[in-house]
């Protein structure tokens, strides 16, 4: 299509948000910004930058930090993968490449938690190097305007669409020729009511022309959602409260939780009783049961988790092993604790806390 560049730049000079790591070109908040938006909303992911931005303004200073310290501040973005891997690649900028980020796109690439998209991000807009990037918006945005019909998520599609996107880049002006397609896809060519009526693109538009819009970008595989049953018990004692490292590797790795009694369905509380009563903490102990919480779901990328919250006073001085903390718990605060908890804990009391 002539001038899609300078349509969808200009387009976007006049409509663009005015976003912080826009406003730079250093790589390390160009890179920082670029993996807390990873599967975040701009809106929720701008407060998450601007903390680590004031935590840690050099990479360096972010490579210094204690793990607990850059997931506490990571705590309610969720996929914590994406904080051990910030963490894990600053570390090794600072070792390997004496604390300067990479400007070769193949060097970044390699970063760990770098893919191709944010490879290309990275490259173009630290260092205007003429990379397309290819996220969802800009599959949507190329689909739906050049009406294409392959599935975005195989092998031919993803080839496809990046040397289209490469062929429509304008290679002198890369990071706003990037800038411009993502944002067009975030405010116009959005994936539920676009404003097609207002489009710069109506009359080229072959989805619109063809009724298609709401029919692309094509998916082919359909995600597998699997169902887990997570029942907490906040155990207490005096003004303490029994919390454990989750050091697994699974959902939430280096977060803290309560203990976790984790069954394959949703049980009767008769059934959840004899399994609390016969746990590491409490076999042979004296407790009660002060309260039961609700069912709560808390849906993640490919899980729904279903958590209950059991709230147990002990009156025997309790055993700690296997890795379980004796913490006040006025200090729950301190520990970096999955989003399910932490909302939990906001609307309900833990004594002492």
């Amino acid at each position: 299509m002539l001038d899609f560049a300078t349509k969808i730049t200009s387009w976007y000079k006049i409509n663009k948000r005015e976003l912080p790591w826009r406003n730079t070109n250093n790589p390390y908040f160009i890179w920082l910004s670029e993996i807390i938006l990873q599967q975040t909303r701009v809106d929720q992911g701008m407060a998450f930058y601007l903390k680590f931005v004031h935590e840690f303004p050099t990479v360096k200073e972010l490579a210094n930090a204690e793990d607990e310290t850059v997931l506490r501040l990571w705590q309610g973005l969720g996929y914590y993968s994406r904080a051990r891997n910030l963490h894990f690649t600053a570390k090794l900028i600072v070792e390997n490449y004496n604390g300067v980020f990479p400007s070769d796109f193949q060097e970044i690439k390699k970063l760990k938690g770098v893919g191709e998209y944010t490879a290309a991000a990275i490259a173009s807009f630290a260092f205007n190097l003429p990379h397309a990037v290819l996220d969802g918006n800009v599959f949507r945005v190329l689909s739906r305007i050049f009406g294409i019909d392959l599935p975005i998520d195989s092998t031919k599609g993803k080839k496809y669409f990046l040397e289209l996107c490469n062929e429509l880049l304008d290679k002198k002006n890369p990071a706003l020729f990037n800038q411009a397609i993502m944002e067009f896809g975030a405010l116009q060519c959005v994936p539920k009511n676009p404003s097609c009526t207002s489009c710069i693109f109506i009359g080229n538009c072959i989805a619109f022309s063809k009724n298609k819009v709401f029919e692309l970008p094509i998916k082919s595989k359909s995600l597998v959602r699997k169902n887990r049953y997570f029942n907490y018990l906040i155990i207490t004692h005096q003004q303490n409260v029994i919390i454990k490292k989750r050091t697994e590797n699974d959902i939430w790795q280096n977060l803290y939780d309560f203990p976790l009694i984790e069954t394959e369905s949703s049980s009767d509380f008769s059934e959840l009783k004899l399994k609390i009563k016969n746990h590491d903490l409490l076999k042979n102990k004296s407790w009660s049961l002060d309260k039961v919480s609700s069912t709560v779901k808390h849906v993640l990328s490919h899980r729904d988790i279903y958590t209950s919250f059991f709230h147990i006073k002990m009156e025997d001085q309790p055993s700690i092993k296997n890795n379980y903390i004796l913490c006040q718990a006025n200090q729950l605060d301190n520990y970096g604790m999955p989003r399910v908890i932490t909302r939990y804990l906001d609307s309900n009391l833990v004594v002492g806390r």
